[in-house]
């Protein structure tokens, strides 16, 4: 089971395509520790009794800088849980981090855009793309010296900007000690003023899937994955052309939970408004077990208008390999 917690809606960088954006001025929010570590001890319950692996993956705003995030995960650890993270990488030019990162977390996901032309005001970071190219590969190197588990894995959102790079931006990345790489297109939705000039457009899309094949072969010369098959190309061909995908049944709660930092479970972050539940009625491994049936009334009662155009990327088979498609995607074709 993944479950992403989104213990952060605060971040210290200005990326004008994200809802998180320092400048906007919104009420921050965090998670409650004292809950995280007694919902991780529900967690762990379920895996000890099921056998069914868990990975707990904090999300942000900028999950890495939120001071009671190192205790909350090495607490986790001791639970018996794995432990990833998604981080914009400001925090690691910090050797303790680093060692700390080594030492407690199974996968770390760096946010690389692009080149320093583009990376940097992308993310209103000076210098950070640079700043990135020296400390990543120092981790990848503190990781491999102390025989760390962590895998290093780069998620690059394209545009019509930068899409035209991410072949010789895979390589620089592979470069850098990075074993996975992940893409997502830009979305409209958090900030729709964005979205016009830099959404990625119909010939975008048609020329990231010639390039594609090409890119796989290369990187796999390099014992580098690139993430996200053919049915991931077309949700993202279909967002682009405006096309819906929607989904009949995704198995909620099954394999994949999202919790945000309110404490609200929901089977994806979409559809947290309709189907959310509070993490508080979860008090043993049978609450969660029970879940998924739960959702499943929910969705009964009043389905989501989410459901109908499915942009949650775990559904649509970002994180498939390549040429497999994601069961519950197929099965609303």
């Amino acid at each position: 089971m993944i479950v992403v917690w989104r213990v952060v809606n605060s971040c210290n960088l200005a990326c004008g395509f994200c809802a998180y954006d320092k400048r906007l001025g919104f009420p921050r929010s965090q998670a409650a520790p004292a809950e995280i570590l007694r919902f991780a001890t529900v967690l762990a319950e379920h895996q000890a009794q099921t056998g069914d692996g868990v990975l707990l993956s904090w999300l942000g705003g900028e999950p890495l800088r939120w001071q009671p995030l190192q205790a909350l995960t090495h607490a986790v650890r001791g639970l018996g849980l794995e432990v990833s993270a998604t981080t914009n990488g400001t925090t690691v030019g910090s050797l303790a981090l680093r060692q700390h990162l080594c030492e407690t977390y199974k996968e770390l996901t760096i946010s690389v855009d692009g080149f320093a032309a583009f990376h940097d005001p992308s993310r209103g970071w000076a210098g950070g793309f640079e700043k990135l190219r020296r400390w990543v590969p120092q981790l990848a190197r503190e990781a491999r010296v102390h025989g760390s588990r962590l895998k290093l894995r780069a998620n690059v959102v394209l545009m019509h900007q930068n899409v035209g790079e991410f072949a010789t931006l895979c390589d620089e990345l592979a470069d850098w000690g990075i074993v996975e790489i992940t893409y997502n297109q830009l979305g409209g939705r958090d900030r729709p003023e964005f979205y016009p000039q830099h959404r990625l457009t119909g010939a975008d899309v048609d020329a990231l899937e010639r390039a594609l094949p090409a890119i796989r072969q290369n990187l796999a010369s390099r014992a580098v994955m690139l993430i996200g098959g053919e049915h991931y190309l077309a949700r993202i061909r279909a967002s682009t052309l405006g096309q819906r995908m929607p989904v009949s049944d995704c198995d909620p709660g099954q394999s994949f939970l999202f919790i945000d930092e309110k404490g609200q479970v929901s089977p994806c972050s979409f559809t947290t408004q309709d189907y959310g539940i509070d993490i508080g009625s979860l008090r043993s491994a049978a609450d969660l077990a029970a879940l998924p049936a739960r959702f499943r009334l929910l969705q009964q009662a009043a389905r989501s208008r989410e459901c109908d155009d499915c942009l949650s990327t775990q559904v649509c088979g970002k994180f498939n390999a390549a040429r497999r498609k994601a069961p519950a995607m197929a099965a609303a074709e």
